[in-house]
């Protein structure tokens, strides 16, 4: 990846560990049915062939890292897709395997725009690492959820070793916003946005489109 293009479309935000802490209400756990599934793909900003795209970049880009690093116990990493744009996150024994990643991914799997690799090298994160994880992620999504005009289904959070990592199709001001608050939750060591950027006449544009395709399915 093009060290000047990636810095040109993410932004690093380090924050300190706040002192207050996020109530986490509600149970996440919950089964969606085929309606709730159609509901959210219509709220999603991606295009549907765009999201199915994106389904199978991570089915695809899964299947090779875990056949080519993970099940051999020289990494376990991640990979995430959003609008064809993939970031590569967790742990590596060495920086060839932190490469090798990479590589798998861009000529393994079609349909990539461009490649995020975030993947560290270092030991493989704890069964409670992980679980600390799971649960940042979990009250990342419900402060976007809380917070008043900003579209939580157009954001993808995803938390590494305490560090969350925030996708999606947003507006500057709701780039900014959304990385505000994970920052602002308890645990979180640091935000890191990798947004594709959209302007506000673009966003209405979306929502127009999402409008008409809500009223004529009724």
């Amino acid at each position: 990846m093009n060290p000047s293009a990636a810095s040109a479309s993410r932004r690093l935000i380090l924050s300190a560990l706040v002192l207050s802490t996020v109530g986490l209400t509600g149970c996440f756990g919950l089964a969606m049915t085929g309606a709730a599934v159609g509901t959210m793909a219509v709220l999603d900003r991606r295009s549907l062939g765009a999201q199915t795209e994106d389904q199978a970049i991570e089915l695809r880009g899964l299947r090779e890292l875990n056949q080519e690093i993970n099940n051999k116990s020289i990494g376990s990493i991640s990979l995430t897709s959003f609008n064809r744009r993939v970031l590569l996150s967790g742990q590596a024994d060495s920086t060839q395997t932190r490469q090798l990643a990479e590589d798998v991914a861009r000529n393994r799997v079609p349909n990539i725009k461009d490649i995020y690799n975030e993947v560290e090298v270092t030991n493989a994160s704890s069964f409670v690492t992980r679980t600390k994880d799971t649960t940042l992620t979990a009250r990342v999504k419900a402060g976007l959820v809380r917070e008043r005009d900003l579209s939580s289904n157009a954001i993808k959070v995803v938390t590494e070793q305490s560090t969350v990592y925030l996708m999606g199709l947003v507006t500057d001001n709701e780039g900014e916003r959304a990385a505000i608050i994970a920052s602002q939750v308890s645990g979180v060591s640091r935000v890191i946005t990798l947004f594709e950027y959209i302007t506000q006449e673009e966003l209405d544009r979306i929502l127009g489109v999402e409008k008409i395709r809500r009223d004529t399915t009724r």
